[in-house]
């Protein structure tokens, strides 16, 4: 399942429970909005930790993506100097039959 649609179905289930909550509240008025409060704290705390953790899961695979153009970059550097070396070699030495 996407982290898009989990936190969809996250907001639609937290909006229902605090709907449902406030028609059928069998708490007082100021105990039914603490404990919406409460919730909604849950909620923000829940999405700055996914956000924190999908922030951190970027960064890794940025970091991954930029060793491997590194490393590329190297091998095709190494196979250019081998190349023109090759070439010189053969400049210098020809090969006579």
């Amino acid at each position: 399942m996407d982290d898009d649609n989990k936190m969809s179905y996250f907001c639609l289930g937290l909006g229902l429970g605090v709907a449902v909550g406030v028609l059928f509240a069998p708490k007082s008025g100021v105990e039914t909005r603490q404990l919406l409060r409460s919730k909604a704290d849950e909620g923000v705390d829940y999405v700055k930790r996914r956000s924190d953790d999908l922030r951190e899961t970027a960064a890794e695979a940025l970091d991954r993506g930029k060793q491997t153009v590194s490393r590329h970059r190297d091998n095709l550097a190494a196979a250019v100097d081998a190349g023109k070396q090759a070439y010189r070699e053969a400049v210098n030495n020809p090969v006579t039959d």
